[in-house]
């Protein structure tokens, strides 16, 4: 017989959520403004772990296991993981936030967090600082009603999202390759939706090279990289539609030294998506085949992926991960939706890997990213409320359970 959603959280369970979460609505608001004004770009490394001490410091206090990982490189900041331990036989999860922000130092100066009419506003404020106290705030009120429902809880904060997770993701993978579902907490869409699947994205650098020679003097002698870039440019461009949902964009292009000079060399910055594997094999390997073909003659072609991430797609068990969040919000008094978004993270990783996930679960804001990033401080306790709600649910379900049986076997 198919398990009753209701039954999995009491609504007294419910009320003690909300009224906890309330309760610790001021403390929460002076935690999103200490954190938001610090500057913590990706690359801002004293920032970034400012941040990580402060989460690492609240996630010992709940009683967490926490290790910080340095990089190794010593570039960026560190990776946080605190593991709770709770009810034998319990399905394992992780809970992934993110310390960095896309902004330089200095921005805090500009801007710095502020509350006006419900809207918060302040670098990173929605991306996502939000949701990574929701992650604290929503673990902790959980943990106060006495029992984890997960044999064994992680949690990952780590300091790169933004430049793509170099450093984090082997701790990522490491972590989700013993998991049973997977919650990240960015905020929610601008409409309140949460994310069930993701584009895949593929970072490439094209280097073109050519030959050099005398614009005017002797021109046949020369291999132009400018002119096969651009065959390559519209080539790359046309890639996008030609399987559902791909998009290809070459963003940067970088080359040539005088007008006079035949260029030698060109190189490309180029962002391929996709919203399925198989999709984004075919585009993927089209790439490849541009550059194995160069229009232009005696001129080298060489496509460099930089960086991977493999289309977070709404998997079978995610559904039910799905209609828990909407049972639940709806007991709360409001409805949510699930999305597809064109925007990578660190849920493309663990999806990636055939782990049930579920994005988007923090507060709801916009317009991450740029000076007009805002928050709906009103949407903080409810959002908060689910999230505790959905980690009790999840750990509970009979379903949710069975997976943790059948991956032991």
């Amino acid at each position: 017989m198919p398990t009753d959603l209701t039954s999995l959280v009491a609504d007294r369970d419910l009320a003690a959520l909300r009224a906890r979460l309330t309760a610790a609505e001021p403390d929460l608001l002076a935690d999103l403004e200490r954190l938001v004004n610090v500057d913590c770009g990706s690359y801002t490394r004293e920032g970034v772990n400012e941040v990580a001490a402060w989460t690492a410091d609240f996630l010992a206090r709940l009683g967490g296991e926490v290790t910080r990982h340095a990089d190794p490189a010593a570039a960026l900041g560190d990776t946080v993981e605190a593991v709770f331990r709770g009810a034998a036989g319990g399905p394992r999860a992780l809970l992934i936030g993110h310390t960095d922000t896309v902004f330089p130092v200095g921005t805090v100066a500009e801007r710095p967090f502020r509350v006006a009419d419900g809207i918060a506003t302040g670098p990173g404020v929605t991306d996502m600082k939000a949701g990574l106290l929701t992650l604290l705030y929503g673990l902790e009120a959980v943990l106060a009603t006495g029992q984890l429902p997960f044999e064994r809880l992680t949690v990952i904060a780590n300091p790169d999202e933004e430049i793509g997770s170099p450093v984090s993701t082997p701790h990522v993978r490491r972590v989700a390759a013993e998991s049973d579902v997977a919650f990240v907490l960015e905020c929610a869409r601008a409409n309140g939706d949460i994310v069930s699947a993701r584009k895949g994205t593929v970072d490439y650098v094209v280097t073109i090279t050519g030959r050099a020679a005398h614009a005017g003097v002797e021109p046949e002698k020369g291999r132009s990289a400018i002119l096969e870039a651009a065959h390559q440019v519209v080539g790359l461009h046309a890639l996008a539609g030609q399987w559902p949902g791909v998009t290809c964009n070459v963003g940067v292009i970088e080359g040539g030294t005088r007008p006079n000079v035949v260029a030698e060399r060109v190189v490309l910055e180029v962002d391929l998506r996709a919203v399925d594997r198989v999709a984004m094999e075919a585009a993927t390997a089209a790439v490849q085949a541009l550059a194995a073909a160069p229009t232009v003659p005696d001129v080298v072609v060489a496509a460099a992926e930089i960086h991977r991430h493999w289309p977070m797609e709404k998997l079978p068990r995610t559904r039910r991960l799905v209609e828990h969040a909407q049972a639940l919000a709806a007991r709360l008094g409001f409805s949510v939706r699930d999305a597809t978004t064109g925007g990578a993270s660190d849920a493309n990783t663990t999806a990636g890997m055939g782990v049930p996930t579920l994005d988007g679960l923090g507060p709801i804001g916009g317009l991450d990213h740029s000076p007009d990033e805002w928050l709906d401080a009103k949407s903080i306790v409810p959002r908060t409320t689910l999230f505790a709600a959905l980690l009790l649910a999840t750990g509970r379900d009979p379903e949710v359970v069975a997976w943790r049986a059948a991956a032991l076997r």
